[in-house]
């Protein structure tokens, strides 16, 4: 790296952040041959392979439409370890607390915590608190792990789209990191998009059981634009989108026009990106579309043999561009 400093676009999702796991973090903590980025690490063990996943939520404001920081770190842990087919069973919450912090607040965040593992399925079943200085923590911050079991081979790999299959998304994109934004107090007005922050694992077994699915992706940090260079770059593959059929609400693209984002750079808090058999797309899609999160669910592209790791968008006025990862941070504490 070429800087000696940490900027807040290390944290983005994009390429900054990229290069920092890359070529400081991972080649100092693993001695596993890493190659490809996943959403949740594979651990064999005995009898049962395991899907393993760590995230820490540092979001600001701490309550938004939506939700707030405890229901997103349950339902961020759960989903990653969806994304690699897991059926998330275990979750352990780790509290870094400011001194002076609302016991009040508290409650309603390890509430809103609780519903959403109980949504989902899981079990709190370890924790650690810790309380900090006055000025030291923003409030609250918090730390999850996750451990799932995997019952079905092969694995999801984000490294297994293959040429001819169908991209899939389980609805709009983009509200997450909008809803964020404009509910902090420096937004000059206030507009109506809540957060998508919600648990998919039984979307995604509903997804695992209507067809053969290759690749998944939790398009958080970075958007879609991150997800769909992740998955071209891993699969070494070629991918084409269309702009036309990805679902962006006009509040959600009013406001990206406004601030100068692009909604595919967006993050999102509760969607799954998915590249499943083309032959397969209608009965899956249609199966999500009877699912409490996919009731939007549609194709917005195809996989292709093109130059591997390339990501074209099909604009609506029948152009066509390269749909590159975002550089940096568009919006920062978004999660």
């Amino acid at each position: 790296m070429k800087d000696n400093l940490i900027k807040i676009s290390h944290g983005g999702g994009g390429l900054i952040m990229h290069r920092l796991l890359n070529e400081e973090i991972i080649p100092v903590l693993s001695d596993r041959a890493q190659t490809v980025l996943e959403d949740a690490a594979v651990l064999d063990a005995p009898g049962a392979k395991l899907a393993f996943t760590t995230d820490s939520y540092v979001v600001n404001p701490l309550f938004f439409p939506g939700g707030d920081i405890g229901k997103l770190a349950i339902c961020g842990t759960v989903n990653d370890l969806s994304m690699r087919g897991a059926k998330p069973l275990w979750i352990s919450v780790g509290l870094i607390i400011e001194e002076g912090f609302s016991i009040a607040d508290l409650r309603k965040i390890l509430k809103s915590a609780k519903k959403a593992a109980e949504e989902a399925g899981v079990a709190i079943v370890a924790g650690d608190t810790k309380v900090v200085e006055r000025g030291k923590a923003d409030g609250l911050f918090i730390n999850t792990s996750g451990v799932g079991v995997i019952r079905e081979e092969p694995l999801i790999s984000v490294a297994k789209a293959k040429p001819g299959d169908a991209l899939i998304i389980n609805g709009t994109i983009g509200d997450h990191g909008i809803a964020i934004v404009t509910y902090r107090e420096t937004f000059p007005f206030k507009v109506s998009v809540e957060s998508d922050c919600a648990p998919l694992s039984s979307l995604v077994e509903t997804m695992l059981a209507s067809g053969e699915v290759h690749a998944l992706r939790d398009p958080t940090r970075g958007g879609l634009a991150s997800a769909l260079n992740e998955i071209a770059d891993a699969s070494k593959c070629s991918i084409e989108i269309w702009e036309e059929s990805i679902p962006v609400r006009d509040e959600v693209r009013g406001i990206c026009e406004v601030l100068g984002l692009d909604p595919l750079g967006v993050a999102n808090e509760g969607k799954v990106l998915a590249a499943v058999k083309s032959e397969d797309a209608e009965e899956i899609v249609s199966k999500m579309r009877s699912q409490k999160y996919g009731s939007d669910s549609c194709v917005i592209g195809k996989v292709l043999e093109g130059p591997p790791g390339e990501v074209r968008l099909a604009t609506s006025i029948g152009s066509r561009r390269i749909l590159t990862m975002p550089s940096g941070e568009q919006l920062p504490r978004i999660c």
